[in-house]
């Protein structure tokens, strides 16, 4: 794709010209580029998907940047200046990453700590802990604090008799409502 600058000819020009060009102008500067292709044939359930999912993430991004306090959230979370609009959609796209999660403080008492890092493209909105014994009795759940940029802690509610062969399920959510599940053993 060719870029023009300062070109008195083409300055602002956009649309199709002589069934070839495609004139775009994005920023104040003009793009030129070939025609694209007709598209052939169906689409299949994948492309069905993604054109759906990507229908989605449009809609949560006019919905996002028309709330002005938002739009400067998102606008400011971009690394490389990018728009907010373009910022909330790919943010729709990623789910958060659990990194890791610290049991070495939790021994089943009520007030011991469970550490978990958390990070996402733009925002974490809640951590969730579920503890579950072997037998698949929930002995708790609830939400973690968040405590500095991407640590979270859980401080336990119910004492835990016996921790053999529980296990700890994490869930941490972002604004467009991704979720990432991970599970940890105790023992």
């Amino acid at each position: 794709m060719a870029r023009s600058t300062n070109n008195l000819i083409t300055l602002g020009l956009h649309g199709l010209i002589g069934d070839m060009l495609v004139f775009r102008t994005r920023n104040g500067k003009t793009f030129v580029s070939a025609k694209p292709k007709d598209r052939t044939g169906e689409l299949s359930e994948a492309q069905q998907a993604h054109n759906s999912k990507f229908q989605q993430a449009t809609l949560y991004a006019k919905a996002i940047t028309a709330d002005p306090f938002m739009k400067e959230a998102y606008r400011e979370a971009s690394k490389s200046g990018a728009p907010a609009y373009n910022v909330a959609v790919a943010d729709f796209f990623h789910a958060p990453d659990i990194h890791s999660v610290d049991l070495s403080n939790y021994s089943g008492k009520i007030d011991d700590t469970i550490a978990i890092i958390v990070s996402d493209d733009f925002r974490v909105k809640e951590v969730t802990v579920r503890i579950i014994n072997a037998d698949g009795t929930v002995v708790e759940q609830g939400s973690a604090d968040l405590v500095s940029a991407d640590k979270w802690l859980y401080r336990a509610k119910a004492e835990n008799i016996s921790l053999d062969g529980d296990k700890i399920e994490i869930k941490a959510s972002d604004l467009p409502g991704n979720i990432s599940v991970k599970e940890e053993s105790t023992y």
